[in-house]
């Protein structure tokens, strides 16, 4: 099989540019649809499919269930993979185009479908993207750093890659989806037609089969995971129940779980807020690009200055300097909606706070894993990265459905626009809260939280060294 990564097999020397790149393509490729899904499939539901939003929201939240559940057994089966190409490259290899053929068919409700028929359809075709594929390749691809290297400065190296082409995948999408909806559209009138969201996420499908495919090319597993003596059994003898014991003993994890949570609450409110928000408080949906954006490019920004401040500073201090940056820019936004400059503005400011503790973030979970470990004597590596990555879901898929049901409590219907009949007001207070005010007070939650009770870095150099690990 023809591949282009780097020559050697050692796991510990670095890796070629090609196969940096490579690894980051698949990233970039598999958020591009996140970021449809994230940004527009509940609009897509709402205005494109006339079904209702509340119905909706409560598919989401019972498949997101199931979606916690499913990281658990994917990397089980990553785990439990050898072939000759490794554990995790096989996965991408077979995952990628049903992953995007499942992606149009979720945005391809047949029109012609009795309305239970419908919203039986979009449980399962949404359960297929989200809980089966999207689980089977994202899985593997964040195991793949550690079976690239184990350098520690190259895997690094890829996670700051990693971050950077996820972050170019929303910039792409914020850039052009719109702009794609308008140009595919059946009608001259509206981008808001089913023939406008199938050739648009078609096309934005196979792009990301490419970059998937570009990654599996362009990579190597090097590490050879396979345990000497009784190592294995050694790990499979600490008990499920131990193992939950020993994490929700930890404040230290127990407090990144609701962290990770809300952030990821509060992700999924903007992106898909922004887009109401445009339509109905700027009465342009095209705004949202701008407004993505301005998030996006800051965060891209950001990234490069994030581990000289780590250095400087710490994890912990970064992350809530984050956390207020976040809180500033959803205050100032709401305070200052009639001037696009300050809204651009504060919408940056939450890129840059975005950046700091998304770069931070899985640092500090690696860190309070590290600390209960040491505190308890429990390894509970695996259970505790699988816990923080089910609070991810647990947050998006939350955060989606209690949009939808407070959109539909607050009047929202639209069938109104067609008819060229305003949304009542209180609809447009509801995007309002949902798009600013919420995500405001959950990031200032946990910039106190931080500030107060946080002292990980302290707390586990102290454990360190009690144990002998530092002088």
């Amino acid at each position: 099989m023809i591949n282009f990564a780097t020559t050697h097999n050692d796991p510990d020397k670095t890796l070629n540019w090609n196969e940096r790149l490579g690894y980051g393509s698949a990233a970039l490729g598999f958020n591009m649809i996140n970021g449809i899904i994230g940004t527009f499939l509940t609009v897509y539901f709402t205005n494109v499919a006339m079904l209702d939003a509340a119905i909706i929201s409560g598919i989401i939240a019972i498949s997101k269930l199931f979606d916690g559940i499913s990281d658990l057994i994917v990397g089980r089966m990553v785990d439990n993979t050898h072939s000759k190409m490794g554990k995790a490259r096989p996965w991408l290899l077979r995952m990628c185009v049903p992953f995007a053929v499942a992606t149009v068919l979720l945005f391809f409700v047949p029109s012609n479908f009795p309305m239970a028929l419908k919203y039986i359809y979009v449980f399962i075709m949404y359960n297929l993207v989200n809980t089966v594929c999207l689980t089977a390749i994202q899985v593997p691809f964040y195991a793949l750093i550690s079976l690239l290297t184990r350098n520690s400065y190259e895997r690094g190296f890829l996670g700051n890659i990693q971050q950077i082409f996820q972050t170019l995948g929303n910039v792409f999408i914020n850039s052009v989806f719109t702009i794609l909806l308008t140009k595919f559209s059946s009608s001259a009138d509206t981008y808001m037609t089913q023939q406008a969201f199938t050739l648009t996420v078609s096309l934005v499908s196979v792009l990301m089969v490419i970059a998937v495919l570009i990654s599996v090319f362009s990579t190597k597993e090097r590490v050879d995971d396979k345990p000497s003596g009784d190592a294995e059994k050694v790990e499979d003898k600490v008990p499920f129940g131990v193992a939950v014991k020993a994490l929700l003993s930890n404040k230290y994890w127990v407090m990144m779980f609701f962290a990770m949570l809300a952030i990821f609450f509060v992700i999924i409110f903007y992106s898909i807020g922004g887009v109401y928000y445009a339509i109905y408080i700027l009465g342009d949906m095209g705004q949202v690009s701008w407004m993505n954006n301005a998030i996006s490019i800051a965060q891209f920004a950001i990234m490069f200055a994030t581990p000289f401040f780590m250095k400087r500073f710490g994890k912990c201090p970064i992350y809530a300097a984050g956390m207020l940056c976040l809180t500033l820019g959803f205050l100032g936004f709401s305070l200052f909606e009639n001037s696009v400059p300050m809204m651009i503005f504060f919408n940056a400011l939450k890129g840059i706070g975005l950046g700091m503790s998304g770069g931070m973030a899985m640092g500090m979970v690696a860190d309070s894993i590290l600390y209960g470990q040491l505190k308890t004597g429990v390894d509970a590596v695996g259970l505790g990265n699988a816990g923080v990555s089910a609070a991810q879901k647990i947050g998006l898929g939350l955060g989606q459905a209690i949009f939808g049901w407070v959109l539909s409590g607050a009047g929202f219907d639209a069938s109104l626009d067609t008819k060229g009949i305003a949304q009542p007001n209180t609809v447009l207070t509801a995007i309002r809260m949902m798009y600013n005010y919420i995500p405001m007070i959950m990031c200032a939650v946990i910039f106190v939280m931080m500030l107060v009770f946080f002292n990980l870095e302290k707390d586990l150099k102290a454990l360190k060294v009690e144990k002998g690990i530092i002088d």
